[in-house]
């Protein structure tokens, strides 16, 4: 049987949104008006057409149903948790490594003093969460034990976590128990939640928001020539079938984002489909969060135009996600990619 998929497409942004929306012209993504599209692409494995939201009563009436179905989870307004407010696109996630190692900032903030004055820096730029993290996930990097990883963050963490909002990077579950316990708000696992079998348990028994991101491999051979049937429906498909999983494990609840993992076993034309058709990704109901900051993808796109801190390309690639509904984007840069937020938001809302 053919699957299909439903990607809102031809998005408004701004003021001309909100006049297409009163006019009803355009849908508002999750009831922002800011934020809207009139047409719908309908995709296929093999095959994909694009048509206009008035267009879709004219659909089979199997499809018709599909896409309706697709479109209300597309609709229907995010309720806010871990210190994320939906309505307002996007929320900014701050990193914060606190590693030897990690692949554009490694060793700059892992002692104490460090580590907590840019936490407070990143968040007095406007980050909503601090992304804290003890192990480096970079193309290559191997594993840290969990003793080494708790060392590298905690006495930072405990100075830090009843203070400003923090979500815990790490993918043990050991990790996450001590992190909890302390009153982090969210746990980022760029597993997937199958790194550690008792991950699940964790989740489930403390009842914390968590994201599930999409690692093809692991950190250590993810860019060893990942391959996909189609990388957009793929990962549509693994994200679908982990919720599934989720739920027959107990996991209820709705504070769930997604992530589909830029350059996490992805090639650079697959960063680039996932980041140009981010949207399909609405249909799965839940937020989406984006780690755009200063990604491979940025060199390889730029070539000689390349920098260490690669700015330009991460508030390009921001701005975009941005007026595509992204609603977290995971991000080194806060205060530039802040700053570059409120003058597009201030153009486009004349």
């Amino acid at each position: 049987m053919q699957r299909y998929y439903t990607r809102a497409c031809n998005f408004y942004y701004g003021n001309q949104s909100k006049i297409l929306v009163s006019k009803k012209k355009a849908i508002p993504l999750h009831q922002i008006k800011e934020i809207s599209f009139d047409h719908i692409e309908i995709i296929t494995r093999k095959s994909k057409k694009k048509i206009s939201i008035n267009q879709i009563k004219y659909l089979p009436n199997d499809l018709k149903k599909k896409v309706n179905l697709d479109l209300k989870k597309i609709k229907t307004k995010k309720k806010n948790f871990s210190n994320l407010e939906f309505k307002k696109v996007p929320n900014i996630l701050g990193v914060l490594n606190l590693t030897p190692d990690s692949f554009s900032d490694g060793g700059k903030f892992n002692t104490k003093q460090r580590g907590i004055s840019h936490a407070f820096k990143l968040y007095n730029d406007g980050a909503d969460l601090i992304d804290v993290g003890g192990e480096s996930t970079r193309p290559g990097s191997k594993t840290v034990n969990k003793e080494d990883e708790w060392k590298r963050i905690n006495e930072i963490l405990k100075s830090i976590v009843k203070k400003i909002p923090i979500s815990l990077d790490t993918r043990k579950s050991d990790i996450m128990k001590n992190g909890i316990k302390l009153g982090v708000k969210l746990i980022n696992d760029v597993s997937g939640l199958s790194f550690d079998t008792e991950t699940i348990d964790v989740l489930k028994k403390n009842k914390v928001p968590f994201v599930i991101q999409h690692t093809l491999g692991t950190p250590e051979n993810m860019q060893k020539n990942p391959k996909y049937n189609n990388e957009l429906l793929d990962i549509y498909d693994f994200f679908e079938e982990k919720i599934k999983l989720l739920r027959s494990k107990g996991i209820k609840h709705n504070n769930i984002i997604l992530d589909p993992g830029i350059g996490f076993g992805k090639k650079l034309k697959h960063n680039m489909n996932l980041i140009r058709s981010v949207s399909i990704f609405h249909s799965l109901g839940f937020p989406i969060l984006v780690g755009n900051s200063r990604k491979r993808f940025i060199r390889d796109i730029s070539k000689k135009n390349d920098s260490f801190t690669r700015i330009g390309g991460t508030i390009s690639s921001s701005l975009y996600l941005m007026t595509q509904g992204v609603q977290i984007l995971r991000i080194h840069d806060v205060n530039e990619v802040m700053q570059a937020i409120k003058v597009f938001k201030e153009i486009t809302n004349k």
